[in-house]
């Protein structure tokens, strides 16, 4: 098993005012060749948006684009003709495909958003754009490992143009549980969102991640109440 550990304190970060954002991988004014990419993980973007404010309408292609909010209500509009309000227990998924364009904006005037914005890069090219939203809350998981993300349209979760499944994971103080990979040659990024956990002697506390491949599983356990995000990825860029 090989791993990498990025402290949350290591992340980029960018202060535009409206938009205050930490950078896991290189984005934007940060750049680091270090930290480029965990296999097809391209982006993960800790935002918090201001009351109001937000991304106005700029375009993406060839990108699976993954929403996950944490606090607040985010507003989205795009060039399919899709529009609607994202929030805590909801996730969004965009295939950019040929081309969209879409905007992201804080709904609420009075205080501000805070999601994830993860980017991975598609199996195939050029396919049509694509977009979608559900209610993941409704299916939780508690003590167990939650799948909000998967390559088959009728599996549990959203579905992604990529070998790739998600799990969100809401364990207790003293809770372990085994992640068994799904397919051979990938890798797993976790991504601690609140509390602390454990996988072998690495102790992961709120926003670090942690990179986990050339295994067939791992032993995952909250040293305290935590909530991690799990992405399952293919460790090899084609």
């Amino acid at each position: 098993m090989k791993t990498i550990y990025h402290p949350a304190a290591s992340r980029g970060y960018a202060d535009h005012g409206w938009l205050k954002s930490n950078h896991t991988f290189s984005f934007a004014n940060y750049h680091n060749r270090d930290r480029m990419n965990f296999g097809v993980l391209r982006v993960i973007n800790d935002d918090q948006v201001a009351g109001g404010e937000g991304f106005g309408t700029h375009p993406h292609n060839d990108m699976e684009i993954i929403s996950i909010p944490l606090e607040g209500d985010l507003e989205h509009r795009d060039s399919m003709g899709n529009g609607g309000i994202i929030r805590k227990g909801d996730i969004q998924v965009m295939s950019a495909g040929t081309g969209v364009t879409h905007s992201e904006f804080n709904a609420n005037a009075d205080r501000p958003i805070k999601f994830l914005q993860i980017w991975v890069f598609p199996r195939e090219k050029g396919v049509e754009p694509r977009y979608g939203q559900m209610h993941i809350a409704d299916y939780a998981k508690p003590g167990d490992f939650q799948q909000i993300v998967s390559p088959y349209p009728e599996d549990a979760g959203m579905w992604i143009n990529q070998d790739s499944w998600f799990h969100l994971a809401d364990f207790g103080a003293g809770v372990k549980k085994t992640y068994a990979l799904k397919k051979p040659g990938n890798g797993v990024y976790l991504f601690l969102i609140s509390g602390e956990a454990k996988v072998g002697d690495q102790i992961l506390h709120q926003r670090d991640g942690y990179g986990i491949w050339n295994t067939e599983s791992f032993l995952l356990e909250a040293t305290e109440k935590a909530e991690i995000l799990l992405m399952e990825v293919p460790m090899e860029l084609r």
